[in-house]
């Protein structure tokens, strides 16, 4: 397409193309063409990466936290000049609709200014001892980063990727998904653009575990960073192993949704119902077990049915549009599959729960209700369209079943009591939970998981601290 930027990776400050090498074809999901062929990385290109990148720290962490973080401003702004440019790359790779694919712009923007403001505070301390020594507590760069990040927020996360690292002083290499790759290029053209030095940062694209399976074993990269599947995760956990490397992972999650019947039903289905069908539903966080209190169970099933009935899906550059299509046809036939199991276990689709046209990857916005915990959805990530209403009794219920997997990302409840409010709050086993609304992230806030949906955080200070080491250091 003539408005879709060539394809490269970017190794020690050059362009480098498809050449000699293979190649991925990346596909627009609204139509199912060919948008471009992506070159995939040879060993001698990610050594060539690690080697920029273990001279690019060196020269990174001696620039001054002030330098870092003009560079990282100035990146930010430029996101915000190019939101519209950035929006329309994001929508043809991934397919959310247009207006999504602005905010997830402004939003990386968001989280790069912060980190430049984070660049300058980070504090140690000085320790209380005798005259004539001195023990200080210092925070460095903990090196060279390998990280992962997948297509389903093709700006956002290749940006919280960098971000970080780049505050902290590290260098990075970065492989974005091969589905989206211009989208996380467009994040590393305005760090380029804003000043980073060659070798700071270098993007690669390659078959997944090869790419892994190198970067790891060498003794440049000092940490990973992953967010994506659980399975994948801990692959990657068991490769991090072999050398100790720090880790952040970001895993997926199985978001419950909780309604009391004091809530707010009308409120509670205006936030709720448009969120779940975000990004057709591929979202970490997005709700997915909907859990509600039997004496408002059936109100609140009938209006979340006609909420995903009236949602008009399409091509995400279409104005009119408020679901594109799904990813890639491997979500397709994930959805066939989960929603056959359900109906086979006794669950009742109430609407949705098929393709739409033989063009793209579309879904229709599904609801299930009456699932039972064997069927494989209520076990494992959707990753799309579908939300899963079942009825508890009480509070202990709710729990139990919110609980219940060995997951804990995001979480959601809608009550009216300040009281109920705080007791699920404290009784919900995730890394983040949202009462009455649904804006768990920010660029100031830790984003992550606890039990199997990963340890650490991204975002906040607690993202930039993650790519920090402590030193202890005493004089006489």
């Amino acid at each position: 397409m003539s408005d879709y930027p060539e394809l490269a990776m970017y190794i020690d400050g050059e362009w480098v193309g498809v050449g000699d090498r293979r190649v991925h074809q990346v596909l627009n999901p609204a139509t199912g063409q060919t948008l471009g062929d992506l070159p995939l990385a040879k060993a001698a290109d990610l050594d060539r990466a690690l080697d920029a990148a273990a001279r690019g720290f060196k020269l990174w962490r001696a620039t001054p936290a002030a330098d870092r973080a003009r560079v990282l401003k100035k990146a930010a702004d430029l996101m915000r000049e190019r939101v519209e440019h950035i929006a329309r790359i994001a929508t043809l790779e991934e397919g959310k609709t247009l207006g999504e694919s602005r905010i997830e712009t402004n939003v990386t923007a968001n989280w790069l200014e912060f980190a430049a403001e984070e660049a300058k505070r980070a504090y140690g301390r000085v320790l209380v001892r005798p005259t004539g020594h001195r023990h200080m507590v210092l925070k460095e760069p903990v090196g060279p980063v390998a990280a992962f990040a997948p297509w389903n927020f093709p700006v956002g996360n290749p940006g919280r990727k960098l971000a970080a690292p780049i505050a902290a002083g590290c260098s990075v290499i970065l492989k974005p998904a091969e589905e989206s790759p211009n989208s996380a290029l467009e994040v590393l053209r305005a760090l380029i653009d804003a000043g980073l030095p060659p070798g700071v940062a270098q993007v690669v694209f390659g078959v997944p575990d090869e790419v892994s399976r190198h970067l790891l074993a060498s003794p440049v990269i000092r940490k990973l960073s992953f967010t994506g599947s659980v399975p994948v995760g801990k692959h990657l956990m068991k490769l991090a192993s072999e050398r100790m490397l720090r880790t952040t992972m970001e895993l997926g999650g199985h978001g419950p949704v909780i309604v009391f019947d004091d809530a707010d039903i009308e409120q509670a289905l205006s936030i709720i119902a448009p969120h779940k069908y975000r990004n057709a539903g591929q979202v970490c966080v997005s709700p997915t077990r909907f859990y509600v209190q039997e004496p408002v169970y059936e109100k609140f099933v009938r209006g979340f049915t006609e909420i995903a009935q009236s949602l008009p899906v399409g091509d995400g550059l279409d104005p009119a549009t408020r679901m594109g299509p799904m990813a890639n046809p491997r979500r397709l036939d994930a959805m066939e599959a989960f929603i056959g199991d359900a109906r086979q276990s006794g669950g009742q689709v109430l609407t949705g729960g098929e393709r739409v046209g033989n063009q793209g990857f579309f879904w229709k916005p599904t609801v299930l209700r009456d699932v039972p915990d064997t069927a494989r959805i209520m076990n494992e990530e959707p990753f799309g369209p579908v939300a899963i209403m079942n009825p508890f009794k009480d509070f202990d219920d709710a729990v139990g079943k919110a609980n219940r997997l060995p997951y804990g990302l995001a979480a959601y409840a809608f009550t009216q009591s300040s009281r109920r409010a705080m007791l699920i709050s404290d009784a919900i086993e995730a890394g983040m939970v949202a009462v009455n609304n649904v804006m768990i992230a920010g660029a100031d806030a830790p984003f992550g998981g606890v039990k199997e949906s990963g340890h650490g955080s991204e975002d906040g200070p607690e993202g930039v601290e993650a790519c920090q080491v402590i030193k202890s250091v005493s004089m006489a």
